[in-house]
């Protein structure tokens, strides 16, 4: 018995060790390949090994691939390219039709993996996530509890993962990028000169290509140099963003891990027709269509909305967005549906083709907090209105998205299909997870 205590100390020694006396310890979990290794791990008889990729519908997505098995990236197919250029260099490629509620089940899941580890979770898209384990050292050290939470996703999943072991968030990302797929890498700050500084500065995660661009502009061409830049210089570019950007390239991020799934900021669809619209009315079924599930997951998060932003895409794709600030914030589709035409209607040519439509609701204030202030009008109706909204809501949440439409929702064009959440969806539409704590909240009072 005092052998077994004796090496159960010098264990949890050596696993303190492992873990800086000041100072955190974040891991970055990245799914490789999500979705088509997601439809692998479901039917592997048809996809494992085989070059797939998963794709909308030619009406939907205008045939893009929205990712590819790595399978068929060793044979040239690549994200966004069209479905015929990708059947063209791979003739043997499996198309897979998107499946998001599989995708969302699968997420929950090895998210669920992940905080078995620490509470200190935070989401950033449907299959990534970063875990704060600096308290976690019952698990062992991090290097352990990275190759275990991989294998369990592994074994319990079949899905593969690559994770980054880092200090901060930043360093944490940057890591998880760098052993695909299947990878584990360490990026600690003192490796930040020989590993990031020689990279250009676009590989630095935050840096898009116009900041790149106005960076070399400036002589300022890798992450070495950026870090070594004249920080006066960089925010009389950039603002205050500039000094974020030397920090960056010196690896240095104080952002905590969030486990707080915050509030939405804005909640948007948009759509992109199978041809070129011109027609009034068949814009406003598309309005209408879109105006039906933004208020929809604006009511699930029990929130109001009190600016209506649309986006336009014409043949050339050239886009623009306009906007509308309300007096009274709203949850209501006939609302914003009228709002949303009129913008187009004051915004857009009439009879000018449009190839791409989209509703965004912004400055959103939670319902249970908002002094909802009634026109003097039409405060008689606010409460039916409300009671409308519940009962068609709870109808759509029983029987399906299709249970209640009106005659103008229907139509054959895909903002139809709009309410087809299995086909529709984004790997940074987080609601699924906000459903889950919902739950949990409720489960819990």
């Amino acid at each position: 018995m005092e052998v077994f205590i004796q090496r159960f100390v010098l264990s949890m020694t050596r696993t303190s060790d492992a873990y800086p006396a000041a100072g955190r310890v974040i891991l970055h979990v990245d799914m490789n390949a999500f979705y088509c290794s997601v439809h692998e791990a479901v039917e592997p008889n048809l996809y494992k090994d085989k070059p797939s990729a998963v794709a909308g519908s030619v009406e939907l997505r205008l045939g893009i691939i929205v990712t590819s098995s790595y399978t068929a990236r060793k044979l040239g197919v690549r994200t966004g390219m069209q479905v015929r250029e990708a059947l063209k260099l791979c003739p043997e490629l499996f198309i897979i039709p998107p499946d998001f509620d599989l995708y969302r089940e699968f997420s929950n899941r090895f998210m669920k993996i992940a905080y078995s580890y620490s509470p200190l979770i935070e989401a950033v898209s449907i299959d990534e996530c970063y875990v704060d384990i600096t308290g976690s050292k019952l698990f062992g050290t991090p290097l352990d509890i990275a190759a275990e939470l991989q294998r369990r996703i592994m074994d319990e999943l079949k899905l593969p993962c690559s994770i980054g072991v880092a200090p901060n968030k930043l360093l944490a990302k940057m890591a998880s990028d760098m052993k695909k797929p299947n990878g584990i890498s360490v990026l600690r700050l003192r490796d930040v000169p020989k590993i990031l500084w020689p990279l250009p500065c676009g590989e630095l995660f935050g840096i898009g290509q116009s900041t790149a661009e106005k960076l070399d502009k400036l002589n300022i061409r890798t992450l070495g140099q950026l870090a070594a830049a004249d920080e006066h210089v960089l925010r009389g570019a950039f603002g205050v963003v500039g000094g974020w950007l030397k920090q960056a390239a010196n690896g240095i991020d104080s952002s905590p891990v969030n486990p707080i799934r915050e509030q939405s900021k804005s909640i948007g669809h948009t759509t992109t027709l199978p041809k070129d619209f011109t027609n009034i009315h068949d814009i406003q079924r598309v309005f209408l269509n879109l105006a039906d599930q933004v208020c929809r997951r604006l009511r699930r998060q029990k929130l109001l909305s009190q600016t209506i932003q649309i986006t336009m895409r014409d043949p050339s794709m050239k886009t623009i967005t306009r906007s509308h600030t309300l007096q009274v914030p709203t949850e209501h589709v006939d609302q914003v549906h009228q709002e949303a035409c009129q913008l187009f209607e004051n915004h857009w040519p009439l009879g000018n083709p449009i190839r791409l439509l989209g509703i965004t609701l912004q400055n959103l204030i939670p319902k249970e907090e908002s002094a909802l202030q009634l026109d003097m009008f039409d405060y008689g109706k606010q409460p039916g209105r409300e009671k409308l909204n519940e009962t068609m809501d709870r109808l759509r949440d029983k029987f399906g998205e299709h249970a209640v439409l009106t005659a103008g929702m229907l139509s054959d064009d895909p903002s139809a299909l709009i309410r087809d959440h299995k086909r529709r969806g984004t790997s940074l539409q987080m609601d699924h997870l906000r459903s889950k704590d919902k739950d949990k909240e409720e489960d819990e009072n």
